[in-house]
């Protein structure tokens, strides 16, 4: 399978760990982190770290792009081809903060200056040479709106008529607006996206979620429901499957764990093409990535640390 992921909202994550931080203190923490960053790049890393090739493309700043390479460089670079379109200007920087001894997080978030009907022209001539019959396309991130979210749509579809399969993460206007083009193959929504999507409230239980993720086969093939702590829930054509972590470790953060979620999947789906086994990855997946184990654990010693339950929805 070969999977590109195509991001319009990059960032730098800088992320702080610290214990028994106090609002208005000044305060030495334990370590800092600063990787480049946003969800679609966040798949590519994380099925790098599962053995898993992958193309990361979208839009990057031209000011830092040299920076950005540089730092992809501690990712084994046969497995994330780095093919982001340079537009003008800096890339954002995010700011989470962690409190490990309280278990609690703040996330800062900047607003994203480099999507432009002029950046996404660009990026659109860039697609072709990466994207083939066969490819999955995986945009993920904020979207802009308005007149520029349909110059995005042009985006997706010019892959689509490639032969790609289009992977969908994202959320508010976007999501409804790119589902209803009938491009989109798969989507990932969290409980609140899909609420959104429905116009209304859902119980957060696996049959609810099962019946509203059921509402929208029609559109697409594949509804991945993320629940956070509560694992995920899995809808097709062929039926309905719940999955969550049995263990009991700490959760170091939840930053990324959704992306990572969304890696495990297409990753299970490579390896077995089956989507309970697919579900099943994708919980381990993510719960690695709470548990702060992608940072110092290989993917081999996870698949075995971690047990799920994963199963048929009633």
């Amino acid at each position: 399978m070969s999977i590109i992921t195509i991001g319009l909202s990059p960032t730098w994550d800088i992320t702080c760990f610290g214990r028994n931080l106090n609002w208005g203190s000044h305060q030495v923490i334990d370590s800092q982190t600063i990787q480049p960053a946003g969800k679609a790049l966040n798949v590519s890393k994380a099925l790098a770290w599962m053995g898993q090739r992958s193309v990361a493309a979208g839009l990057w700043g031209r000011d830092d792009y040299a920076q950005m390479l540089e730092a992809m460089e501690a990712l084994k670079p046969q497995r994330v081809k780095v093919k982001m379109t340079a537009v003008a200007g800096a890339t954002r920087r995010n700011v989470t903060v962690v409190d490990t001894a309280k278990n609690r997080d703040l996330h800062l978030r900047c607003a994203n200056r480099l999507v432009s009907r002029n950046a996404l022209r660009k990026l659109q001539a860039d697609l072709p040479s990466m994207v083939k019959k066969g490819s999955v396309c995986v945009f993920a991130g904020t979207m802009p709106d308005g007149a520029l979210l349909d110059d995005v749509i042009r985006v997706i579809k010019a892959c689509a008529s490639c032969g790609a399969r289009i992977v969908l993460d994202t959320s508010g206007p976007a999501l409804s607006q790119i589902v209803e083009t009938g491009v989109v193959w798969m989507i990932k929504p969290n409980v609140a996206e899909l609420c959104e999507l429905a116009g209304g409230d859902i119980r957060d239980t696996p049959p609810q979620l099962a019946r509203a993720g059921a509402e929208w086969l029609d559109k697409v093939d594949i509804v991945l429901i993320s629940r956070g702590v509560k694992g995920s829930v899995l809808v097709t054509k062929e039926g309905a499957w719940k999955s969550e972590s049995s263990g009991r470790e700490k959760v170091i953060s939840t930053v990324g764990c959704g992306d990572y979620q969304l890696a495990g999947f297409l990753k299970g789906l490579s390896d077995k093409s089956d989507p309970a086994s697919a579900l099943e990855t994708a919980t381990k997946v993510a719960t690695a990535k709470a548990y702060g184990w992608t940072e110092s654990k290989a993917w081999i010693q996870v698949k075995r640390l971690i047990q799920v339950r994963t199963g048929r929805v009633r």
